[in-house]
C-alpha cells in the first residue's frame, strides 16, 4: 500500500494535472492544451499565467481569456510544445508573430524567430532592415588667436547605426542625405568594408557657435534633401527613416528607447 504523501503518489498527482486539458480563449479563438505545455517556459509570461503567480481571466463558458490575436497563437502553441518554430512557406505574418512573442516574454520563439528571419532574408523572401541612433552631450572649448579659449560650449554628437539586407535601400536612403562641412555640402560616403551597413556620425547646432567655430572643430552636421533640413536630434532622424522605410514597404517589427535620446527599430519588408 502507497502512502498518502510517498513521492510516487505525489509524482502521479503532478502528472494527472500537468496533462489535464486547459482550454483557452485567444482573442475569439479557442484552443485546448495541458497545462505542462503552457508551463514549458517557466520565465515567461504564460508560465507564470498557469503557476498561479499572476492573476488569470476566464470567459463566460469558463475558458482562460487571454485578449490577443488568436490566429498567430497557433505558432505560439506549438512552440511550446515542440520548442521548434515550423512556419509555412508563405508565412506572412512574422511581425505579428514577433509582437505575439514578445507580449508573452518567449525569448526562445524570441531568437528563433531572428534565426527564421535571417534564413528567409538569404532566400530573398524578406528584407531586414534595423536603425541604431544615439545622441549625447559633450563639452569643447575654441580655441581664439593667442591661445585665448572662449567658455566651455555643450553640444551634442549623434552616431546612427543601419543595417539593412537590402544594398539598393540604403544608396536610396544616402541619396536622401548630405554631410555639410566647410561650408559644403558633400555625399555619403560608401563603406570599403560593410555594404550592408551605413554609419553616421555628426553634430547638432551648438548655440553661440559660427560657421568658423565649426570649421576649426572639423564638426559634421547632416541635413536631408530635397529642402536640406538639418538633422539637430536622434528623434528627429529616427523619425524621419522610419517614414522613408515604410513607405518603401516595411513593417516594424520592434521598437526599443532606452532613453529619449538612444532608439533601436527593426523592420521587415516582404517581397
Amino acid at each position: 500500500m502507497i502512502a498518502l504523501f510517498s513521492p510516487v503518489f505525489c509524482q502521479e498527482i503532478i502528472f494527472v494535472i500537468m496533462s489535464d486539458p486547459v482550454t483557452l480563449n485567444v482573442g475569439g479563438k479557442v484552443y485546448t492544451t495541458s497545462l505542462s505545455t503552457l508551463t514549458n517556459f517557466p520565465d515567461t509570461m504564460l508560465g507564470a499565467m498557469f503557476s498561479g503567480k499572476v492573476p488569470s481571466k476566464k470567459d463566460s463558458q469558463g475558458n482562460f481569456f487571454i485578449d490577443r490575436d488568436g490566429k498567430v497563437f497557433r505558432h505560439i502553441l506549438n512552440f511550446l510544445r515542440t520548442s521548434h518554430l515550423d512556419l509555412p512557406e508563405d508565412f506572412q505574418e512574422m511581425s505579428l508573430l514577433r509582437r505575439e512573442a514578445d507580449f508573452y516574454q518567449i525569448q526562445p520563439l524570441i531568437d528563433a524567430l531572428q534565426e527564421k528571419e535571417v534564413e528567409f532574408s538569404k532566400s530573398g523572401k524578406i528584407t531586414i532592415l534595423t536603425i541604431s541612433v544615439e545622441q549625447t552631450r559633450k563639452n569643447v572649448s575654441v580655441c581664439e588667436e593667442f591661445l585665448v579659449f572662449k567658455h566651455p560650449y555643450s553640444m551634442d554628437v549623434l552616431k546612427a547605426n543601419i543595417y539593412c539586407t537590402s544594398p539598393v535601400f540604403l544608396d536610396h536612403l544616402k541619396s536622401k542625405l548630405r554631410y555639410y562641412m566647410n561650408g559644403t555640402f558633400s555625399s555619403i560616403p560608401n563603406s570599403p568594408v560593410f555594404h550592408q551597413r551605413l554609419n553616421l556620425d555628426w553634430v547638432a547646432n551648438v548655440d553661440g557657435f559660427n560657421e568658423n567655430d565649426y570649421t576649426k572643430l572639423r564638426l559634421v552636421r547632416l541635413y536631408v534633401l530635397p529642402d536640406k533640413v538639418q538633422i539637430n536630434s536622434s528623434q528627429e532622424f529616427a523619425e524621419g527613416l522610419l517614414k522613408t522605410a515604410v513607405n518603401d514597404g516595411f513593417r516594424v517589427v520592434s521598437s526599443k528607447s532606452q532613453t529619449t535620446n538612444n532608439t533601436f527599430i527593426r523592420l521587415i519588408r516582404y517581397k
